[in-house]
C-alpha cells in the first residue's frame, strides 16, 4: 500500500503513528500488544494529530533502527523479531516497524512480568490483558478452544440437554445418543472417565447452564427514537445456544417494517433492513463469541435509525473486516462452530461476511459499520435516510401547515370532525400501493362508487395520493400510493384528534 493510502487511514489495532521515538515503555508495549493480536505496523516519523510526515534526519536512521531493536530484545519476552525499514517520500524520511502476529502467546513485558505486563491492542491503544485474557491467549497458543475446556466438577448426567437432543434430531435427522456426543467433542475421555466440555453445557438448559455461564444469553431491545433511553419492548433470550440466534432474529422481524417499493408497473415488498445479513450478523454473534469473559452477554438493539448487534470478544485476528468480499474464516470455538455447521445455523465456512456485503449491495441506503468497543465487536446497520427523512418531514411539515391553512382547511376540519371516506382512503394507501378496484375491497364495497371515484380524484388534486403511472392515467395496472404530504395530513388529524 502506498504511504499516501496509509497516512489517510485512522490509528486502530493493526496501526500507530508517532512523529518521534515513543519512550521505552509506550514503544514496548505497543510491539507487545501487536504480537498478541493481529500483528501491526507503527511508523516513527509520522505525526498522528493533524497527520502528516514530519521525517526523521536521514543520519539518525541507523541509530534509531538500532535502539528499537534493542529495546524490543532487551524488555519484551518471549522474544519479538521486528522488521524494520526506511522509507521516504517528498524527500522525508520515515522509519516502520512491523510486527508479526506471535506464536509463542502471550507476549508481555519482562520488568512486569506475564500476569502484570502482558498487553492487547484494544482500538488505537494497549490495554493490560486481565487473567482471562491472559488464558485466552495460552489457549490459543495451544490451539485449543474454551468450549472445549473440560468439566471437572459437575456430573455429564446432570446436565440436561433433553431441548437440544430434539432439536439436534428435527434438524439432522440423527439421535444424539453417547457416540455422537462423543464423536462432536461435547464429551471428551480423561483418566478413563467421560468429562463434559464448556459446550456442552452451552447447548444445554437448567441449573449448571445458569449456574457457569448466566451471561450466556442475548439481550434484545427496541428503543424509542434513536437513543438508548426509554423502551418499547425489550426480551432476554437465556436458552441454549442452538435456540438463541433465531430467536433474536424474529425479535428484529417485529421491530423493523416491511415497505411496499414501486419499480414501473410492478410493486415489491422488501424488509427495512437487509434481514439476511441482520441474521448472519446475529448467528456469527453467537457462534463466536468469547464465552470466557464473564459478565457480558449479546445485545441486539434496534433503533428508530439503526439495528446493533454488540458480541463479546475481539475481532479474531485473521479477520478483516474491509476486505468482507474474501471468504475469510478463523474460528474461536472450535467445538461450537461445527456443530452449528451441522445444524445447518452456519453456511460453508467463510461465507459469513461475503453473505452481508452482497445483501448490501441491494441496500445502498444501508450503511454498514463495525468497531471494537473495548473487548466486544460491535456492528451496524444504519439508515443512511433516517435523518434526511426527519429533515424532509420537518420541511413538510412546515410547508403542509401553511398549505392546509388555505388550500385542505374545509377538508381538514371535516376530518378532525369525523372520519370519512377522504381519511379512509389515505390510512388504506397508507399501508398498501393499490389499485381504485382493490381500494374498494378494503372497503368492503362490491364496486367503485362514484363517491368512492370522487374522493381518490380529490386526493390526486390535493398531492394526498399520486398514480404509479402517472402518464397514463387510464393504464389497467394503474395503481395509487400516498404521498409524503398524505402521510403528514393523517398526522395532523391523528395528533389534533388525540388532542382533544
Amino acid at each position: 500500500m502506498k504511504i499516501s493510502d496509509i497516512i489517510k487511514q485512522a490509528e486502530g489495532r493493526r496501526l500507530e503513528f508517532k512523529e518521534s521515538l515513543p519512550t521505552s515503555a509506550d514503544l514496548t508495549k505497543t510491539i507487545v500488544a501487536f504480537a498478541n493480536d493481529a500483528g501491526g505496523e507503527l511508523f516513527i516519523g509520522i505525526r498522528n494529530e493533524p497527520r502528516e510526515i514530519t521525517g526523521v534526519a536521514e543520519d539518525d536512521l541507523m541509530q534509531l533502527e538500532e535502539q528499537i531493536s534493542n529495546l524490543i530484545h532487551d524488555n519484551c519476552y518471549p522474544v519479538i523479531i521486528p522488521e524494520i525499514s526506511f522509507h521516504g517520500d517528498d524527500g522525508k524520511r520515515f522509519i516502520k516497524v512491523q510486527i508479526f502476529r506471535g506464536s509463542n502467546l502471550p507476549y508481555y513485558l519482562k520488568s512486569k512480568g506475564k500476569l502484570q505486563g502482558t498487553y492487547i491492542r484494544v482500538g488505537s491503544s494497549n490495554r493490560q490483558a486481565d487473567t482471562e485474557i491472559i488464558a485466552e491467549l495460552e489457549r490459543q497458543k495451544r490451539n485449543i478452544s474454551f468450549d472445549s475446556e473440560l468439566l471437572h466438577d459437575k456430573s455429564i448426567q446432570d446436565i440436561s440437554i433433553e431441548v437440544f437432543r430434539k432439536f439436534f434430531n428435527e434438524k439432522t435427522g440423527e439421535e444424539l445418543n453417547e457416540v455422537t456426543i462423543q464423536k462432536l467433542e461435547l464429551i471428551k475421555k480423561f483418566q478413563g472417565n467421560f468429562l463434559a466440555t464448556n459446550a456442552l453445557v452451552l447447548f444445554s438448559d437448567g441449573k449448571i447452564k445458569n449456574e457457569l455461564f448466566p451471561y450466556a444469553k442475548i439481550e434484545c431491545a427496541r428503543f424509542k427514537g434513536i437513543t438508548a433511553t426509554e423502551f418499547i419492548d425489550q426480551k432476554t433470550i437465556d436458552e441454549n445456544i442452538a435456540h438463541q440466534a433465531e430467536l433474536a432474529y424474529d425479535f428484529v422481524l417485529r421491530h423493523i417494517n416491511k415497505g411496499a417499493k414501486v419499480t414501473g408497473v410492478y410493486t415489491k415488498t422488501r424488509w427495512e433492513y437487509p434481514v439476511i445479513a441482520i441474521r448472519e450478523a446475529i448467528r456469527n454473534a453467537v457462534v463466536h463469541r468469547d464465552y470466557s469473559l464473564t459478565g457480558k452477554d449479546i445485545k441486539v438493539a434496534i433503533y428508530d435509525d439503526m439495528v446493533e448487534i454488540t458480541s463479546p470478544g475481539k475481532l479474531m485476528p485473521s479477520i478483516d473486516f474491509t476486505d468482507m468480499e474474501a471468504r475469510q474464516s478463523d474460528i474461536r470455538n472450535k467445538v461450537i462452530a461445527p456443530i452449528f455447521k451441522k445444524l445447518g445455523i452456519i453456511d460453508q465456512w467463510g461465507n459469513g461476511l461475503k453473505l452481508i456485503s452482497d445483501e448490501l449491495k441491494d441496500y445502498p441506503e444501508i450503511d454498514f459499520k463495525w468497531s471494537e468497543q473495548g473487548l466486544q465487536l460491535q456492528v451496524q446497520f444504519i439508515n443512511k435516510n433516517y435523518h434526511q427523512q426527519q429533515e424532509l418531514q420537518q420541511e413538510l411539515q412546515q410547508e403542509l401547515q401553511q398549505e392546509l391553512q388555505q388550500e385542505l382547511q374545509q377538508e381538514l376540519q371535516q376530518e378532525l370532525q369525523q372520519e370519512s371516506l377522504y381519511s379512509l382512503v389515505l390510512k388504506i394507501l397508507r399501508e398498501k400501493v393499490l389499485s381504485s378496484k382493490e381500494i374498494s375491497e378494503e372497503l368492503e364495497q362490491k364496486e367503485i362508487s362514484g363517491q368512492l371515484s370522487k374522493v381518490i380524484k380529490k386526493l390526486s388534486e390535493d398531492k394526498l395520493v399520486e398514480r404509479t403511472i402517472p402518464d397514463n392515467p387510464n393504464h389497467p395496472n394503474q395503481k395509487h400510493k400516498i404521498t409524503d404530504k398524505g402521510i403528514l395530513f393523517l398526522k395532523i388529524i391523528e395528533n389534533k384528534s388525540t388532542k382533544k
